[in-house]
């Protein structure tokens, strides 16, 4: 019985499998390596998935499991099923789906008992019509996966629930006549779904769904005989189409491949980073190729050719900024050690008593002149400097005094310097009455104090 079920479900599955090859060919577009699947974000959530899917089935049904257990006749009976779903999924192995099947499951006393006799059965035949069976289950994805091509080949499934089965058995006696189980009424009963399948992808839209479930009754009320102390079970086998809902363009969540996307978003960042590293090195050699301009010295004066305004300088030839000869500095003059002999301090001594100016005044008298004019021979031609300090006595008031010496210097300055002695060569100092070589309490004392030194160095 099982061996059969297996066959049965294996022809199913043949027969679908050029269909379902032309399909992955059709949804598949390869560009080096990879497919047209609409993509979304990772690590975003799931809104920019599709997550709900109705699906249309049909198939056998029979009332038997694959698992073990069969019903109260010794021969089953493969009749048609038909089913409808919702899916919701919540993560990429796992949803939530609700589903409907309907259909008819038969069986027989045709066969014998295994001593050769003949079942002790009122029944020859039962029949079971499945108003409804209601289910609630979980379902389980387990994605495989091409790993020479990173493709997404099916999604396997399994699938566990509860819900409730209403059906109505008719019993065919042995004469002949039949009998309902339950006249006028439908039972209904606790049902356990436990399945598997393999889904395919279409399209984007549709998907080939192809399952196997087995429901486990609470009673054994399904073949319409209470024998013994078995709960009845049966299954389905189906093919059908499922359809995905949502937006345009986006990818169903049960077929998306995470490790498939994260891998090409990697690649393409991979890519990106390529890109711009290639741009940066481009830059850096245009870079490096302008510093090059900017640096080259041909003429080793340290400045380069594209700021050098005086090419081809002389190696050791210092330059400027633009690259151009400095001008060389004269050698520094050594000036001769000036000797001051007892005529030149005479010749000065002499310029000091014969030095006249009139009363109060910074006028110099006609009479100092001639030793004047020796002063001023003497120090152009020994480039001599001379130091002029003016004084007075204390006759008048300190400011005038003050004045009045200052002036008296700069009188004889002014005179020397019209002979031709270089003005930064003279300094004209005024001290007043603060500096006496004499009392000022006699005339011949203040006579001393009014006077003008020379100093010569």
């Amino acid at each position: 019985m099982k061996r059969t079920m297996i066959w049965q479900f294996a022809i199913a599955f043949l027969a679908f499998m050029p269909f379902i090859a032309k399909a992955q060919q059709e949804a598949t577009v390869t560009v080096e390596g990879e497919t047209n699947e609409p993509k979304a974000p990772l690590f975003k959530g799931g809104k920019e998935y599709k997550k709900w899917y109705l699906g249309i089935n049909g198939g056998a049904t029979a009332p038997v499991a694959i698992t073990g257990g069969s019903n109260d006749f010794t021969k089953w009976k493969a009749d048609f099923g038909y089913g409808a779903y919702v899916q919701y999924q919540i993560l990429h192995f796992f949803g939530l789906r609700l589903d409907y099947m309907g259909g008819q499951l038969r069986g027989t006393n045709d066969k014998n008992l295994g001593n050769g006799m003949p079942p002790n059965s009122p029944y020859l035949e039962f029949k079971t019509k499945l108003k409804y069976t209601g289910t609630f289950s979980a379902i389980f994805n387990i994605t495989t996966v091409n790993w020479l091509t990173r493709q997404n080949i099916a999604t396997l499934y399994a699938t566990v629930g509860g819900g409730l089965a209403g059906y109505s058995p008719t019993l065919t006696l042995r004469n002949g006549s039949t009998v309902d189980y339950k006249p006028g009424g439908t039972i209904s009963e606790l049902v356990i779904p436990v399945g598997a399948g393999i889904k395919f992808k279409l399209s984007d839209l549709i998907n080939l769904d192809l399952g196997y479930t087995m429901y486990y009754t609470d009673g054994d009320n399904l073949d319409g005989y209470y024998y013994g102390p078995n709960k009845d079970k049966f299954s389905y086998g189906h093919v059908g189409l499922e359809f995905a809902l949502g937006k345009k363009g986006r990818p169903q969540l049960q077929f998306h491949n995470p490790a498939k996307q994260m891998y090409q978003e990697l690649t393409a960042e991979n890519l990106a980073t390529r890109a711009k590293l290639d741009a940066a090195n481009a830059a850096n050699a245009r870079m490096a190729a302008d510093m090059a301009i900017l640096t080259k010295d041909s003429d080793g004066d340290g400045v380069s050719d594209f700021f050098d305004k005086c090419p081809n300088t002389p190696p050791g030839v210092k330059v400027d900024g633009s690259g151009c000869p400095l001008p060389v500095p004269e050698a520094p003059k050594v000036e001769e050690k000036v000797i001051i002999t007892e005529e030149d301090r005479g010749i000065v001594k002499e310029a000091i008593r014969n030095l006249e100016f009139d009363f109060a005044k910074a006028s110099i008298k006609p009479e100092s002149y001639p030793s004047l004019d020796r002063v001023a021979e003497l120090l152009k031609r020994k480039n001599l400097n001379l130091k002029l300090s003016g004084h007075t006595d204390n006759v008048g008031s300190l400011k005038r005094n003050m004045e009045l010496s200052k002036e008296r210097a700069e009188s004889v300055k002014n005179y020397l310097v019209a002979k031709g002695v270089l003005t930064n060569k003279i300094e004209a100092v005024g001290y007043g009455p603060t500096q006496p070589i004499a009392s000022n309490k006699t005339a011949a004392g203040r006579q001393k104090n009014r006077r003008v030194e020379f100093t010569i160095f």
